[in-house]
């Protein structure tokens, strides 16, 4: 399993950016096996690399394609790890105490 952080935001537009981020979480919610969002960032889970590209790339686009939007970035952290299958719940609970 891999689990990814995930960060999408344009670039000189409003300060508010509730919006742009809920189109984004919407097809990351879509196309992947989980999603949570924190206050910073939106954590998913997907069973492969490609799939996880795809979908970050379509919430990017998605981002992109709004109206008056001409920049955006975004971050993305990659755990992808091959010993065992680790999940997001897995490593909330290997720290709370």
């Amino acid at each position: 399993m891999i689990i990814a952080q995930i960060s999408i935001a344009p670039v000189g537009k409003d300060v508010d950016l509730s919006g742009y981020v809920k189109k984004a979480v919407t097809i990351l919610q879509k196309e992947t096996d989980r999603c949570e969002i924190n206050a910073m960032a939106t954590v998913v889970e997907t069973k492969t690399i490609d799939q996880l590209f795809q979908a970050v790339g379509h919430a990017h686009n998605k981002v992109l394609g709004m109206p008056g939007v001409h920049r955006v970035i975004t971050e993305i952290k990659i755990d992808d790890r091959r010993d065992k299958n680790a999940t997001i719940e897995d490593k909330i609970k290997a720290v709370t105490i």
